[in-house]
């Protein structure tokens, strides 16, 4: 079910870097946000945060709140484990298990929850690999490597096991950066598809992308040389493209820098 997230004074930290300052927005469930900003700006970071895999890497903290439906994601009763489960992630460059068949690719996540029912696993892989619109591709090879499959195919193959294991939130960062232009309109009409059941965060450097498959964009940027990234503004995505209130995101977006 799909869910919704607040984040509320985040502040982000790698060691004594702060990186990003006090960041509050809101994502409602069933809908496209996209994070748009010049690079080093923070928006993976953020991401990052949203389902706690920013303190996978050594000395990183978060002060401030992650909300899931007004439940506290960094609380100190929650499992990040099962945090990751309900809050699942796509990344830049598609990541499937290169020796491991697509089926077994798709069901990774049950099997290490515990899931050894065949007939069950068989269903959930079909399930999922229609939901990442790959089914049809892959029907009749579902016991060859995973690693067998061209990029795009290989990115709806890591789509297809983020969704498996049914989470109520979708988090891609950059998910199209590698992948040629027919394989990213593939993924872009696969997400419109997706936010009929999921919440969905991307991130993207690629405005048209943005324009095109999100509901509202939020612009980060950086405060200064050595300062932490910043939100600068969230709003309809029609209205940061066309008329956006804050002169550094009518900046970027022509153009001007970033």
């Amino acid at each position: 079910m799909a869910k919704r997230i607040d984040v509320k004074d985040l502040d982000i930290y790698y060691g004594k870097f702060h990186a990003v300052d006090s960041v509050t927005l809101s994502v409602p469930p069933r809908n496209v946000t996209a994070f748009i900003g010049p690079s080093g700006c923070g928006k993976s970071t953020v991401l990052r945060t949203l389902n706690r895999m920013h303190e996978v890497i050594p000395g990183a903290r978060v002060e401030g709140q992650v909300l899931l439906d007004g439940e506290d994601i960094y609380a100190s009763n929650v499992d990040p484990v099962q945090v990751r489960r309900t809050i699942g992630m796509v990344f830049q460059r598609p990541n499937p298990f290169p020796t491991m068949s697509i089926r077994d690719n798709v069901v990774a996540g049950l099997r290490l929850a515990g899931n050894k029912n065949k007939k069950s696993l068989d269903e959930i892989a079909e399930r999922a690999l229609r939901g990442a619109n790959l089914w049809n591709e892959v029907k009749d090879r579902l016991n060859k490597p995973g690693g067998s499959l061209s990029g795009g195919q290989q990115q709806r193959l890591c789509i297809a096991r983020a969704i498996a294991v049914k989470p109520d939130v979708l988090l891609m960062d950059e998910p199209c950066s590698a992948l040629d232009p027919i394989s990213t309109l593939a993924i872009e009409d696969l997400i419109g598809e997706l936010k009929k059941d999921y919440t969905i965060v991307i991130v993207t450097h690629n405005m048209q992308q943005a324009a095109r498959v999100s509901d509202q964009t939020a612009f980060f940027n950086l405060a200064g040389v050595g300062q932490p990234g910043r939100l600068v503004e969230l709003n309809d995505t029609e209205k940061i493209f066309s008329n956006p209130s804050e002169k550094a995101t009518e900046d970027y977006i022509s153009g001007r820098f970033g």
